[in-house]
């Protein structure tokens, strides 16, 4: 689901450095929920849950264009359906912080050049490990490949289950939100239209 990182990285980011004022808002929120942050299996969480979050938001670091800046134009005439399917992913949900677990499949229709299919998991990681609300998600997903490869036409649609309806609140697990967005021919052209959600499988 997230990309793979050295042995290195890892122990570089298990090392990052959390501002006191980081790890007393979690121990105030420790003990606001009913436990006790001085108790021997809690002692280290406030830098655990500080270094996850700066994990879960690593996406405000980067500019997933940038995934996008390195095209093949040479793609011996191909114009036709590009499409990445099932595309899993994670966010959190901006109004109560809590996971969004799904995956997306992202299509374009090149004109004259193409990109590298692992750069469209990375632009919609980009986006993902933010705080979100799903619509926002797939309409930045779906205009950062329309604006950077000008293609004649781009669909996402993202699938996913939300912790803050299926673990809190309402309680209904199984529940999926499907949020999509088409532009270009996938917009303007039922048969299109219709062929690539066939193919992604809805």
């Amino acid at each position: 689901m997230s990309s793979l990182i050295t042995p290195e990285e890892e122990e570089a980011r298990g090392k990052l450095p959390v501002p006191d004022k980081v790890q007393d808002a979690i121990r105030t929120l420790l003990e606001w929920t009913g436990d006790d942050p001085t108790r021997e299996g809690l002692l280290d969480t406030p830098k655990r849950v500080a270094r996850a979050w700066a994990e879960y938001c690593e996406g405000y670091a980067e500019d997933p264009a940038i995934h996008l800046s390195r095209v093949f134009e040479e793609v011996g005439g191909y114009e036709e359906l590009v499409l990445l399917k099932d595309i899993p992913f994670h966010s959190h949900c901006e109004h109560h912080m809590a996971p969004i677990i799904g995956k997306a499949c992202i299509a374009y229709m090149p004109t004259n050049r193409v990109v590298g299919i692992s750069k469209l998991a990375r632009v919609l990681h980009g986006y993902a490990r933010r705080l979100q609300v799903q619509e926002r998600l797939t309409a930045e997903v779906a205009d950062c490949i329309w604006e950077n490869l000008e293609p004649r036409g781009v669909a996402v649609v993202i699938e996913a289950q939300h912790s803050c309806m299926t673990a809190r609140g309402v309680r209904t697990p199984g529940v999926g939100m499907v949020t999509s967005r088409m532009m270009g021919t996938f917009l303007e052209d039922q048969r299109s239209r219709k062929e690539v959600l066939s193919l992604m499988g809805y």
